[in-house]
């Protein structure tokens, strides 16, 4: 299976990527991931982006591109991916196409995970995140044993600017703007399948399994 994972902030990509890639054996190709690898082991395009972010700029398209059509082209990913994170745009889909048919291979789907959108700003305004190690909790789905108080660490707990509601929803607004035009483009493909991605993760699991089987 090649799979690509789309959907909005707050869908549970990250943690279905992970359930999906070890239930078909494939790579799990999360472009952060990718993003992270190349920083630290300082390789040209690590280099390259790194230059860019110290300038508080966007990585340029071609910068990423080339660090994915690399990661694609390595042994693990020859017999099966989900690529998690990338395409967000339509010329960057353009240019997943042109890099999997250099590769001699095509997508089998695209999975959508869909979920409300207040339920998503319900989701991300409620992540509290632990000052002391980083991990994050959640005021209706993970609290930890004292209110404010990380149980791993008893670090303080707070909440990061970009999970204020207001913020929330302009990540929102983007996604719709910049990345909900992959549905279509994939849909016009008749790659598209779509899975609600509310309820018990396991639940969203199974769901995104039969919408997967149903289309190979």
């Amino acid at each position: 299976m090649r799979i690509v994972l789309v959907g909005p902030p707050g869908a549970g990509k990250g943690t279905q990527a992970t359930y999906l890639a070890k239930h078909y054996a494939i790579a799990q190709v999360s472009t952060g991931d990718i993003f992270r690898t190349n920083v630290a082991d300082q390789t040209p395009l690590g280099v390259k982006a790194r230059e860019f972010m110290d300038a508080g700029d966007l990585v340029p398209d071609e910068v990423t591109i080339a660090m994915v059509r690399d990661r694609l082209g390595e042994a693990d990913a020859a017999s099966g991916f989900l690529l998690d994170g990338f395409p967000r745009t339509v010329p960057q889909a353009e240019a997943l196409d042109e890099i999997l048919t250099d590769l001699g291979t095509k997508l089998d789907a695209v999975l959508e995970m869909s979920v409300d959108e207040e339920e998503l700003v319900r989701r991300l305004s409620g992540r509290r995140t632990c000052s002391g190690c980083g991990r994050a909790w959640h005021v209706e789905f993970d609290q930890p044993s004292v209110d404010g108080v990380c149980d791993d660490c008893n670090g303080k707990l707070f909440r990061r600017d970009d999970d204020d509601p207001d913020t929330v929803r302009r990540r929102l607004e983007v996604y719709t703007e910049q990345t909900k035009p992959l549905v279509g483009y994939y849909e016009a493909q008749g790659l598209l399948c779509e899975v609600a991605a509310i309820g018990a993760v396991d639940d969203v699991t199974r769901r995104a399994i039969a919408a997967l089987d149903g289309t190979s």
